[in-house]
């Protein structure tokens, strides 16, 4: 049942939720924060599952400035963060930009708000869209792992301890030919995508023609470092080597432990789906604005519910950052 409730300044509201106006707040906003709090019980726990995940497996857990080295057209150098560090401040200037939105709403300056909320778009999607290609790099690799017939992750190092990737040692071995049955044929039809570019035995015979190479376990030491094996240790782990992995994906992971890469992609891919829902009412509200729809009524407390949500996405994620990339 609808009631109308008389404000401060004797004008009539429409109140969607009772006699009682709880807070002062509309009908709308206080569903938007019953909705906001209800995703971040949400958020926290898929965090709390991290969290418990990784202090389990602590031990072979990814290094993060290992994993988020890449930055946009410098390929082959080392920058890790830095990309990161960008995405969350681009995130975190669109929430100023949203601030700046609603304050011009609420002085009903039409022109301003237009301006404001066309920023915070730009900054969604530039966001988004950096978390793709991080994405993407993440999935396709950069160095390349085997993984031993135990599930032990084998990465290659030098004598210095740098990371060394499989085309770099890898030695090309004439392909023998394997007469197929029906069966056998469509099995290898629907898994030739996720075939690596190099097999076990050639990485084997590339490393025993580098004597330079060792092997470095996912272990992690007190110093949190990779334990690195002596080259005798290299050769016979070697030996157990069953999958040649690169990249990352929700079997394996080239950078340490599987469970990293599953609440990664499940992660920041739910944070991602907000983001681009917020982008979507962003624009939504913002051909609105520029309609005049808000300026006729009066009101721009659709930008400020939109506004909410859009701070809440931005908090989520400093949650996201710290959890994923600092910690």
């Amino acid at each position: 049942m609808e009631a109308t409730v008389t404000t401060a300044n004797n004008e009539e509201k429409t109140w969607g939720g009772g006699d009682i106006q709880p807070l002062g707040a509309s009908y709308g906003k206080m569903m938007m924060w019953f909705f906001i709090v209800s995703d971040a019980l949400t958020f926290s726990g898929f965090l709390a599952a991290y969290g418990f995940s990784r202090f389990k497996f602590i031990e072979t857990w990814p290094l993060a400035d290992e994993v988020f080295t890449h930055f946009p057209f410098m390929h082959g150098v080392s920058a890790p963060m830095y990309y990161v560090a960008l995405m969350t401040f681009i995130l975190i200037f669109s929430s100023v930009t949203m601030v700046l939105a609603v304050d011009a709403g609420h002085q009903l300056k039409k022109t301003k708000v237009a301006i404001y909320m066309f920023l915070t778009i730009i900054g969604g999607i530039i966001f988004v869209g950096s978390q793709a290609w991080e994405w993407k790099n993440f999935i396709k690799g950069e160095y390349g792992a085997v993984e031993t017939k135990g599930g032990s992750l084998l990465q290659f190092v030098d004598k210095e301890g740098k990371r060394v990737a499989l085309e770099e040692f890898a030695v090309k071995l004439p392909e023998q030919r394997v007469a197929l049955t029906r069966a056998e044929g469509k099995w290898f039809m629907e898994d030739a995508e996720s075939t690596p570019t190099y097999s076990v035995a050639e990485i084997q015979a590339g490393f025993k023609a580098h004597p330079d190479l060792l092997i470095r376990t996912e272990t992690l030491t007190t110093a949190k470092k990779k334990t690195v094996l002596t080259r005798a240790e290299s050769e016979s782990r070697l030996n157990d080597a069953k999958y040649v992995v690169e990249g990352a994906n929700l079997t394996r992971n080239e950078y340490g432990s599987k469970l990293f890469a599953d609440f990664f992609f499940f992660i920041t891919g739910f944070h991602g789906f907000h983001v681009f829902s917020g982008i979507i009412i962003n624009i939504i509200i913002f051909f609105n604005v520029l309609l005049g729809t808000y300026e006729k009524r009066r009101s721009y407390e659709m930008v400020e519910k939109v506004g909410l949500y859009w701070h809440f996405v931005d908090l989520v994620w400093v949650f996201v950052f710290t959890v994923f990339y600092l910690v």
